[in-house]
């Protein structure tokens, strides 16, 4: 099962459309998985539209509309993995530990919120995954992206992808 990572998409205040490249990832994916700050339906459709499944929740910039369609937490099961997302888990001082005690019941959380990608593991096996953003740097080197595969009940496979330089 392919997935593709995104969150602070940001669209249109920080660019007037997703980068061509994650749209083709999107394309070839089995679930798309977004962890907020959409900022407008428009994305919301157009992701939900062209991807075969949309997991997804809403972040601190989007309004009432898509706060009405989308959780604050996402839950899913894919291939007996166990899938949280959600927009911020505080400061990144104590996150894993945090973390570990909210989502207990969880294997990966998706989360966004600094745009700044983190793939670590908690002692006790929870998977905290941040896709950076692929629209706003911010104060990383690149747009960010990530994909990853879900095997044999296994999430393994995670790759980080750099966008090039916005014109």
């Amino acid at each position: 099962m392919r997935l593709v990572i995104t969150t602070d998409t940001h669209v249109p205040k920080r660019a007037r459309d997703l980068p061509a490249e994650l749209w083709t990832a999107v394309d070839a994916a089995d679930v798309v998985v977004h962890a907020g700050d959409w900022v407008d339906e428009a994305t919301l459709d157009a992701l939900a539209a062209r991807a075969e499944r949309l997991i997804a929740c809403y972040g601190n910039n989007d309004g009432p509309a898509l706060r009405a369609r989308l959780p604050e937490i996402a839950r899913a099961t894919l291939d007996g993995v166990r899938i949280a997302v959600i927009h911020e888990t505080g400061d990144a001082r104590g996150r894993e530990q945090r973390c570990a005690q909210a989502f207990p019941d969880t294997d990966i959380l998706i989360f966004g919120h600094s745009h700044i990608p983190w793939d670590t593991t908690t002692p006790g096996g929870l998977r905290l995954l941040n896709p950076g953003s692929p629209t706003d740097r911010r104060r990383q080197p690149y747009c960010t992206y990530v994909t990853a595969e879900i095997a044999e009940g296994h999430f393994g496979q995670v790759a980080l992808h750099r966008l090039p330089p916005r014109r």
